[in-house]
């Protein structure tokens, strides 16, 4: 059986390894043991990260919402569930987005809401 020489093979991993880490600390961004597993707890924060920031964002939204139906005199929940009923099918991002950008138009769904 011939012989294989996987050097250029190691090597390429290796420098991919490093060049995600560069910027991390100490020995973290130039030995490739301390690279290697830095940058995988990293890589799980990451993902970890990606799916708190939806919930971030819909806690953002709710209190944006929340906000804008007080200074009219309603609360959050009566508010949902008067849309509910409305059968107005608005996600909580496009309401807030109306609560900041046009606030007649948001007065507008709180009657609707209202009634």
């Amino acid at each position: 059986m011939t012989r294989v020489k996987r050097g250029t093979v190691t090597k390429k991993r290796h420098k991919r390894v490093l060049k995600a880490a560069k910027g991390f600390w100490g020995q973290r961004n130039n030995i490739f043991q301390r690279a290697k597993e830095t940058l995988l707890r990293a890589m799980a924060a990451a993902f970890k990260g990606r799916k708190l920031k939806k919930r971030d964002m819909r806690g953002l939204f709710i209190s944006r919402i929340s906000a804008a139906t007080k200074s009219h005199g309603l609360s959050y929940s009566r508010f949902i569930a008067g849309l509910k009923k409305a059968q107005v099918m608005l996600n909580r991002k496009m309401l807030s987005q109306l609560a900041i950008c046009e606030p007649e138009a948001f007065g507008q769904l709180v009657k609707m809401a209202r009634q």
